[in-house]
């Protein structure tokens, strides 16, 4: 019986190990896409102000006007374009943090901490989990082996306590 619930842990372990280390590549693939985001937003608030350069306006004021414009067409293209600069700048400090992220698992928990919904629905849908050839992706398949083995282990031990236990008391309780 030891020898089957060690097997199962072991098997429960490698199982995770194979979980966890599918983390740095969705990482890796939520960070390209943060990059293509931030790139066609740069592309749209550059655009913006060489509109509002070329019309003798500030970004500021060409928003201005585009908001205030009794056409509801141009008002809700002056509201885009602010969101657009809002998540822009949202996105930027994201990537900073990615960027600086000092532990190998560190994007992760950047990730995690506040991801933007849209990219992550994006990188999941595309997803193909990857054989991890990369520090990060090793590191996180051991903690994830690690993890679920020893959960393992610590449940087959109390099990095993408990039956003992049950068995002591019934034997103690056994009328001779």
């Amino acid at each position: 019986m030891f020898r089957v619930v060690r097997t199962l842990g072991l098997a429960f372990g490698l199982l995770a190990a194979i979980l966890a280390a599918q983390g740095p590549e969705f990482a890796q693939q939520y960070t390209q896409r943060l990059g293509g985001a931030l790139d066609e937003l740069r592309r749209s608030i550059a655009a913006l102000d060489a509109d509002a350069q070329a019309t003798g306006s500030s970004r500021e004021a060409a928003l201005d006007r585009l908001r205030a414009n009794p056409d509801a067409f141009a008002a809700r293209r002056g509201e885009a374009a602010r969101a657009d600069i809002e998540r822009l700048k949202t996105l930027e400090a994201q990537k900073q943090a990615l960027d600086s992220a000092q532990s190998p698992l560190g994007r992760l928990f950047v990730i995690a901490r506040d991801p933007d919904l849209g990219i992550a629905r994006a990188a999941y849908g595309d997803y193909r989990p990857a054989v991890p050839t990369t520090a990060d992706g090793i590191v996180a398949g051991l903690l994830g082996f690690f993890a679920a083995w020893a959960g393992w282990r610590v449940t087959a031990d109390f099990g095993r306590h408990m039956a003992r236990r049950s068995r002591r008391r019934r034997v103690e309780t056994t009328p001779v």
